[in-house]
C-alpha cells in the first residue's frame, strides 16, 4: 500500500507576512522557489502513481520546481476560502473578534470547518483510489493540508489547528498494520 505525501507550497509574500491567502493567486518569492527546489532533492528517487494539485500558481509552481508531474488539478485542494478575511492577518482579525478561531468559526463569506472538511474528504477518497498502485502526492496549502492530516486519522477538521505546517514542507500519511491510517511524518 502506498503513502500520501503532502507538499505545502513554497513561500509567497503573503505567507511570509502571515496574511490569509486563499483565492488570491500569488507567485512564489525567490525564497519560495529555492524552498521548492529543496523539496525536489527530498523527493528524489520517489515515484508517484498520481500527483494532485491545487489550481493556484503557488502550488503548481512548487510542483514544477519539485519535479512532480501533476496528473490532476482540482479545486478541492484549493486553500480554505477565507472570504472577508482574505489578505488579513489573524492578529488584525482579533482586534475586532478577539475570540475568533479559523478552526472553529470559519470565515464570514468563506468556508466553515465542515465545508473544507467535506472537500478534503473527497481528495482523500480520490487519493485512496491510487494507493494500491503506489504513492500519491498532494500539492497544496497550509490550512487545507492541516485539515487533510486531521481527516486522514479520523479527526474533525478543527483538529488541523493542532498540526503546524511550514512552507515547502513534506508530511506523509500512511498506514500501520496495512489498514490503520496514521500520520507517519509531519512538517519535515
Amino acid at each position: 500500500m502506498g503513502e500520501i505525501v503532502l507538499v505545502r507550497h513554497g513561500q509567497t509574500e503573503w505567507s511570509a507576512n502571515g496574511r490569509h491567502t486563499s483565492y488570491t493567486d500569488l507567485e512564489l518569492t525567490a525564497e519560495g522557489e529555492r524552498q521548492a527546489r529543496v523539496v525536489a532533492d527530498r523527493l528524489a528517487g520517489r515515484s508517484f502513481a498520481a500527483v494532485l494539485s491545487s489550481p493556484r500558481k503557488r502550488a503548481l509552481r512548487t510542483a514544477e520546481l519539485a519535479g512532480l508531474a501533476v496528473t490532476e488539478v482540482t479545486e478541492d485542494l484549493a486553500e480554505w476560502n477565507y472570504g472577508e478575511y482574505e489578505g488579513i492577518t489573524t492578529k488584525k482579525i482579533r482586534e475586532t473578534r478577539p475570540d475568533w478561531s479559523l478552526w472553529t468559526d470559519g470565515c464570514p463569506g468563506g468556508e466553515s470547518p465542515e465545508q473544507i472538511g467535506a472537500r478534503l474528504d473527497r481528495v482523500l477518497a480520490k487519493a485512496r483510489e491510487f494507493l494500491a498502485q503506489g504513492d500519491v502526492a498532494l500539492v497544496a496549502h497550509g490550512h487545507c493540508l492541516r485539515v487533510t492530516g486531521a481527516r486522514w486519522v479520523g479527526l474533525p477538521p478543527s483538529a488541523g489547528g493542532l498540526l503546524k505546517l511550514d512552507t515547502a514542507t513534506l508530511s506523509v500519511l500512511g498506514f500501520e498494520h496495512a489498514v490503520d491510517p496514521v500520520i507517519a511524518h509531519w512538517n519535515s
